[in-house]
């Protein structure tokens, strides 16, 4: 019926239920499987691409988009994935080191968010001071034990546990201030 997603975008602001449901049809699937493979909650995922949905009508008044209708979409999807991860305390650094064991790339849009986690945790882990920047990376990358690692750099168990909750909290932090700023920034 509509030859483009323009011409559904310009449908939905004069409040065309049609253009919404043909968007609905035309991208759930691919926004479901996007959310799942990395909350891997069929329920949540369900939520998330009906709240993105519900938004998208609410908004439809306003609605300015400077990409492609799909980049938009997935965005939206992004967002609300790491609001749930934040929201339920499952944005733990781990989860993000481990991700590509997590994570099946049925969709390019999912190992972009990949790979955008990775290069952020890297950057992140590159700006933390010296020492506990090296104690980080002998746990996580070496995966050393404390011990280990305070034997190695002559400190004590205690200061190895002392960088690591430091390294960590500041992962936590960092993700979940920047997860949002760039969402908006790829849009």
């Amino acid at each position: 019926m509509y030859n483009s997603d323009s011409e559904i975008i310009q449908r939905l602001k004069v409040d065309d239920k049609k253009a919404l449901t043909i968007l609905y049809d035309n991208y759930w699937k691919v926004l479901y499987i996007s959310s799942y493979n990395l909350l891997k909650d069929k329920e949540v995922c369900e939520e998330i691409i009906q709240d993105v949905f519900i938004d998208l009508w609410n908004k439809r008044k306003d609605l300015e988009i400077k990409v492609s209708l799909q980049s938009y979409l997935y965005a939206c999807v992004r967002y609300k994935v790491f609001a749930e991860f934040r929201a339920n305390k499952m944005m733990r650094v781990e989860l993000f080191e481990d991700l590509n064991e997590r994570l099946q790339y049925t969709t390019p849009e999912t190992k972009m968010m990949h790979e955008e986690l990775k290069s952020y945790v890297k950057l992140v882990v590159e700006s933390l001071p010296e020492k506990c920047k090296r104690v980080y990376k002998l746990s996580r990358q070496e995966q050393l034990s404390h011990k280990e690692i305070a034997e190695q750099l002559g400190i004590t168990v205690k200061t190895v546990e002392n960088h690591i909750t430091n390294a960590l909290r500041v992962l936590r932090t960092s993700l979940g201030q920047v997860l949002f700023v760039t969402l908006f920034l790829n849009l």
